[in-house]
């Protein structure tokens, strides 16, 4: 419950593509405008070749400006900007001063400017087979030597962003993965940005692009000035080069810096997949420097907590599950971390309505424990599974999943609730309220932030409604997700399971507070092989902090506290594999 509980509601809005955020249509660009003044210079009466920039941007997905201000046109894709003055007869490319008269032919009637299409082409990059969509890679999803596919991929994915920008759903749909396509609708496509931007306020310039690979998608990432806040949304194409999902986040600072025991030299990674098919994820298998000739090795599946998650379970200054790896990697233990299938899908799994906790965080583990067991540097008979805070919530449920297979050795909670969701949830805005009080501080906010967590809770245990009967209106979408899961409480399902588990808990954690911890100690008052430790300093993040944690510190670097990397690795150095 990283960001989680805290920021549920905006993280459910999100994932639900917008259920409970208004729909509009995107205000179309006025570029009929831009023709007000004829310049001398340009006849009146354009060439048979010439188009009206509005038509031409339309048919490339191209977003359009008029500005009064200078009476000038701006023409938006990929992050390039051409902007032309029709007044001056005059244009600049990414800030470069041309003329029509270099650039390409151009003329104005009617009102309106018209342009080449072949040349508006030339400028941006657009070759004629764009429009189709067909060009994207295929195969190596990590991209071709050469860069080729790197370039086709980042190209569709400039097409899209610009046709959702300019409110082409249509348009924009036909770029979109077969899977995709069931999961949205050309309608919501061409809502998309308008709802964004009722979020953010109005869109501006795409102030950075990168892109990156991995072995499912092709991630092309764009940094969007906005009004009110910056947002990154982060485009991700299938191998056929096809739109296959969409990702998109407040941008928040990235202040995290390599953990002082993180040796580059004392491990090695390589991509893995994790499943197969339409929601398969891209993992990473981080193992000891001493490869085969050491091993095999004991390894541990990483579990993330709520959310959607990247596979270092990055948030701020922090990246928990990096630090896990390194760490433990020194140690001689091997890891195997991935990204969640809300973080990898985040369009398809919303529009899944009976997404439960299982689908989130249960079914993944397992398919990483089963890749575990082909690894040749892996001791298959010493495979832990490891969950922070939903990840742990979680457990009892993914070992109850294994009791055929038996082929988890023990289980590791780190900051991981015993109770009810719903009841962490409440108690966890009680926590942060009596903390901001202790600090002197204005408590309305959260006052108000806790009251509204606990009627949403009345209405989560209300009797008359069920995964059968949901309410209409639900605040943190999906609904069916909070009702299937209402009667899970992970402490009472962990007494009737046996084998090795190691619970480990921060006590300046304000997001499962320590009477979690309590409650599974006494639930597993009677079992010998559950071992617990706490740590005075250590916060949700699993960082220590000399400060009372209220969650602003997580905007500072910080790093997985090296006493509980070291627990983690004495613990399953000493423990005796589940025999169940």
């Amino acid at each position: 419950m990283k960001k989680e509980l805290f920021s549920k509601k905006a993280t459910a809005a999100a994932l639900a593509l917008g259920l409970i955020l208004p729909a509009a249509g995107v205000a179309e660009a006025q570029a009929d405008e831009a023709g007000q003044n004829t310049p001398a210079s340009e006849s009146a009466y354009p060439k048979p070749e010439l188009k009206p920039v509005r038509e031409i941007a339309r048919s490339l997905g191209i977003q359009v400006d008029w500005r009064p201000a200078d009476k000038s046109v701006t023409l938006t894709f990929g992050g390039q900007n051409l902007v032309l003055f029709p007044a001056k007869g005059e244009a600049s490319f990414n800030g470069k001063q041309i003329t029509y008269s270099q650039s390409g032919p151009a003329g104005f009637r009617n009102g309106q400017t018209w342009m080449s299409e072949s040349w508006v082409r030339e400028v941006f990059g657009l070759k004629a087979d764009m429009e189709t969509g067909n060009s994207g890679s295929a195969g190596n999803t990590g991209g071709s030597a050469d860069g080729k596919e790197d370039a086709a991929a980042a190209k569709i994915a400039d097409r899209f962003m610009s046709l959702l920008s300019a409110g082409s759903g249509q348009e924009a749909y036909q770029l979109a993965s077969p899977a995709l396509q069931q999961a949205i609708t050309p309608e919501q496509l061409q809502s998309l940005w308008s709802n964004y931007e009722r979020i953010y306020g109005k869109a501006g310039a795409v102030t950075l692009k990168s892109q990156t690979a991995n072995a499912v998608h092709q991630n092309v990432v764009y940094r969007v000035q906005a009004a009110a806040a910056p947002f990154t949304l982060t485009i991700r194409l299938n191998p056929a080069g096809q739109v296959d999902d969409l990702y998109l986040a407040t941008e928040t600072p990235d202040t995290y810096q390599k953990a002082p025991y993180d040796d580059a030299s004392s491990y090695s990674e390589q991509e893995v997949t994790i499943g197969s098919g339409e929601y398969a994820l891209p993992g990473v298998l981080t193992l000891p420097a001493g490869g085969s000739s050491e091993g095999p090795y004991p390894a541990v599946v990483l579990v993330h907590g709520s959310g959607p998650q990247d596979l270092d379970s990055s948030a701020y200054g922090a990246k928990p599950f990096r630090d896990l790896a390194a760490g433990l990697a020194a140690q001689g233990i091997a890891t195997v971390r991935y990204d969640k299938v809300t973080y990898e899908h985040t369009f398809k799994i919303a529009a899944k309505p009976n997404f439960t906790l299982r689908n989130e965080s249960v079914d993944d583990a397992l398919k990483a424990v089963q890749l575990l067991t082909t690894v040749p540097e892996i001791d298959t008979s010493r495979i832990y599974v490891a969950g922070h805070s939903q990840g742990g919530f979680a457990m009892p449920l993914i070992k109850a999943a294994d009791s055929a297979s038996h082929q988890i050795a023990g289980t590791l909670l780190l900051s991981a609730p015993s109770s009810s969701f719903i009841d962490v949830a409440v108690l966890q805005q009680e926590e942060l309220k009596e903390r901001i009080e202790s600090l002197g501080q204005d408590t309305a906010p959260y006052e108000q932030q806790a009251a509204a967590w606990k009627q949403i809770a009345g209405l989560v245990n209300d009797p008359q409604y069920s995964v059968d009967h949901l309410p209409e209106s639900f605040p943190v979408p999906p609904a069916y997700w909070w009702y299937e899961q209402r009667d899970y409480v992970p402490a009472e399902l962990a007494k009737e399971q046996t084998g090795p588990m190691l619970i480990l808990q921060g006590e300046n954690d304000w997001q499962v507070p320590m009477s979690e911890f309590k409650g599974w100690q006494t639930a597993l008052a009677g079992h010998r092989d559950v071992v617990f430790k706490s740590y005075p300093k250590v916060n949700h993040l699993l960082a220590e902090t000399d400060t009372l944690s209220t969650g602003n510190e997580y905007v500072l670097p910080s790093h997985v506290s090296k006493a509980i990397i070291q627990d983690i690795a004495n613990w399953i150095k000493e423990a005796k594999p589940d025999s169940q």
